[in-house]
């Protein structure tokens, strides 16, 4: 089976759950799962102002900033600077969770996962690497910045293009020239 190929132009934006933005879908699990029934759901959005998040019952997030100068979240009393781009932070959907922008807009990226179905793990890779997905895993990629090669097919992926890898895939080779996220999702059940 060849890896999924999820291209930028093809996706389109939506207002968040608590109407207070934009997020533009990449992929969720099961395929056409709204909000509420998901089991994963990986997005990028666009922050253009402080305010708070939607809350998400039962799961887990973990928010990575792409541009920007950054954010502090304050998720249930204790606040966490986000200044850093490309350094995921993880944090309870169930939280009360609340973004003050450093200096500015934003783009970030985002994965959730409901916590009794699912969890997930991201890495950031800035070279060649290889995405290898484990029984009961699924390997997802995406451009955040710059472009990467998937040497098995000659394919190049561009700024915020992505992959999927299941678990019964066979490793891809995947050369970076910029920064990747890389994220696994794992079945609990």
């Amino acid at each position: 089976m060849a890896p999924q190929i999820l291209r930028a132009h093809e996706r389109t934006p939506a207002p968040w759950k608590n109407g207070g933005g934009i997020t533009t879908e990449v992929l969720a699990h099961p395929q056409g799962a709204g909000t509420d029934d998901f089991v994963w759901r990986i997005s990028v959005a666009d922050v253009a102002g402080s305010g708070p998040f939607s809350a998400f019952e039962g799961i887990d997030r973990i928010i990575t900033v792409v541009e920007g100068p950054g954010m502090a979240l304050t998720v249930d009393g204790t606040e966490h600077v986000v200044d850093t781009r490309y350094t995921p932070l993880a944090f309870s959907g169930d939280a009360t969770t609340d973004c003050r922008l450093l200096d500015g807009p934003i783009v970030d990226f985002n994965v959730m996962v409901r916590r009794t179905d699912a969890k997930a793990e991201v890495s950031i890779e800035r070279r060649y690497t290889v995405l290898h997905p484990a029984p009961g895993t699924r390997v997802f990629a995406i451009v955040l910045e710059g472009s990467a090669t998937l040497y098995r097919d000659s394919v190049t992926l561009g700024r915020l293009d992505a992959v999927l890898l299941q678990d019964d895939e066979d490793p891809a080779d995947i050369a970076v020239d910029g920064v990747l996220a890389v994220v696994a999702l794992t079945d609990v059940r």
